[in-house]
């Protein structure tokens, strides 16, 4: 370590104490908003923060507690501690944490993590927007003044009325008025002097000033000592398979979560990270968070931006930060507890509109209908059903319409030649010879990436097979050939055959020619009518009609 102490940048210091600064009011909101208390988010900013810096593949990525992390464990604490009562619903909601780090080390460990940048930005809008719009609405109970509603979104507007009934005013007057605060603050000012820090300032020190505004409800007393060892255990009923199914899901929204802060750093940076790696500091960081009792976290956007554009380019950044959050915590712990509750709904709600991809809503219908679908249908399914059904589904569906576009446009690649040569991919000489042979003989062309959804296409031609005495199938300029086409080939195979018809094959590139041999076409056709190139095949053709 001490190698890399004259690289310590005063960008690098700077960007982690402005890092430190933003972090402190959203891991107060999010641990206090998922019910594991205040504590579980301070230090889960320094614990993950601190691992996924070291061990992590982007030099400036800042991980913390994250919005769609804490609306996810939102969800497992309420139904876990529902469960099983307070102690052990919380041990077995930590116990989800540390397999999602495990989950995550392996998908970065078995290389998955490219993946996570191949999903459609139809999918991504839609998933966090769906998260944001919760992370809005969901203060609503804390802006009026009452505690926390179960059932989710429809819960929520089940108890509307009643909510409404006992408004805690007080409690509203600090939430909009800090919420008005944080819409109009001055984007120049940002950066030197955040404006979540500015309304946790004003607002506790007012509330710790003036006593007697009223009732509002704050933070209170917490237990700031070190994080507590969490051994992992496992329900004893058959509900353990919820905790593996529970840490998968928590690991993907992880994965895509940090995925897309990543390229977001990259963009700022001009460099490129490792997304293995960084997939795999992340799981050892929420691994250790599991086994501490903090909330999970991800790379988190905000703090990202904050740290490069104050100047952070290494690792150092990050360490900084997390050494400036220890003596930020410690230093400020008195003053914690005076923080009102409905003070942390307005950081909250102002999280969500910035999660809000207001650019794409504003644009979807303008630039696809498909899109536009996707997209609010993802959001939907987020809001109504669950977070990551809604991406699973978004990315099945945009991958059906992608598939379909493609096959269509393959589909012109498919060729059954037959009378016309104008369009064919013919050399003068080939043509020659076809003309020669034309009403004895069928050319099968195709080319490109064949995907499955071209086999519907190749199935329709062989109606075509029949007044021809020869068949030949040219895969010369094949460059991809999906199994279902493969398939679709063999039956066309036998089916010509068993019509009487001969066949001649024409692979070109050996690994095409590798795949029909497995699947014993050469056994079928005969290696005779096996051909490297159409002119051979049709040269062979030509003497066979010719009587040679």
């Amino acid at each position: 370590m001490s190698k890399y102490i004259g690289k310590i940048k005063r960008g690098d210091i700077y960007g982690g104490l402005v890092a430190a600064i933003v972090s402190i009011p959203i891991a107060l909101t999010f641990g206090v908003a998922s019910g594991a208390g205040p504590e579980a988010g301070l230090y889960g900013a320094v614990i993950i923060g601190l691992v996924a810096t070291l061990a992590g593949g982007s030099k400036t990525l800042i991980s913390e507690p994250t919005g769609p992390m804490a609306v996810f464990m939102t969800a497992v604490f309420a139904s876990n501690v529902t469960e099983y009562g307070l102690h052990q619903g919380m041990i077995y909601s930590f116990t989800v944490v540390f397999f999602a780090g495990v989950f995550q080390i392996l998908l970065g460990y078995f290389k998955l993590g490219r993946y996570f940048r191949l999903m459609p930005y139809s999918v991504i809008s839609g998933f966090m927007s769906g998260i944001a719009l919760i992370l809005i609405v969901m203060q609503l109970p804390a802006f009026l003044g009452h505690d926390a509603v179960k059932g989710g979104i429809v819960g929520l507007a089940k108890n509307i009325p009643e909510l409404l009934q006992s408004v805690n005013y007080p409690e509203l007057l600090i939430g909009g008025s800090a919420l008005l605060i944080l819409l109009i603050y001055p984007k120049r000012w940002q950066g030197r002097f955040p404006s979540q820090l500015a309304v946790l300032l004003f607002f506790s020190l007012l509330v710790f000033l003036i006593p007697g505004l009223g009732e509002i409800r704050l933070i209170g007393a917490f237990d700031l000592g070190w994080p507590n060892f969490n051994l992992p255990l496992m329900p004893l009923d058959h509900n353990w398979s919820s905790v593996f199914l529970d840490a998968f899901l928590l690991a993907l929204l992880g994965s895509i979560d940090t995925i897309l802060t990543a390229l977001i750093a990259d963009s700022l940076t001009r460099e490129e990270h490792n997304s293995n790696r960084e997939l795999m500091g992340q799981g050892l960081a929420n691994l250790f968070a599991g086994l501490l009792g903090t909330l999970p976290g991800a790379g988190a956007t905000m703090g990202t931006v904050v740290n490069i554009r104050t100047g952070a380019r290494s690792r150092w950044s990050g360490i900084m930060r997390s050494a400036f959050l220890v003596i930020l915590i410690f230093g400020a712990a008195p003053l914690i507890q005076y923080i009102p509750l409905a003070l942390l709904a307005a950081i909250a709600f102002k999280v969500g509109i910035d999660i809000l991809d207001w650019s794409f809503i504003k644009r979807a219908h303008k630039i696809s209908q498909g899109a536009l679908f996707i997209m609010y249908g993802v959001l939907l399914v987020t809001i109504f059903v669950d977070l990551v059904i809604a991406v699973g589904l978004g990315i099945f569906v945009a991958n059906m319409l992608t598939i379909e576009k493609l096959s269509h446009l393959q589909s012109f690649n498919l060729r059954m030649i037959s009378d016309s040569v104008d369009t064919a991919p013919l050399s003068d000489e080939e043509k020659e010879i076809f003309d020669t042979i034309r009403d004895k003989v069928y050319l099968f062309y195709l080319s490109g990436p064949m995907i499955f959804g071209v086999a519907r296409a190749i199935q329709r031609e062989r109606k075509n097979i029949a007044p021809c005495n020869h068949l030949i199938l040219d895969l010369q300029d094949v460059t991809h050939l999906d199994t279902t086409v493969l398939l679709a080939i063999e039956n066309m195979v036998d089916e010509a055959l068993d019509f009487g018809k001969s066949v001649y094959l024409v692979p070109g590139r050996h690994f095409i020619e590798k795949r029909l041999r497995k699947l014993k076409l050469h056994q079928k056709v005969g290696e005779e009518n096996i051909f490297h190139d159409r002119l051979s095949a049709l040269q062979y053709v030509e003497q066979l009609a010719n009587g040679g």
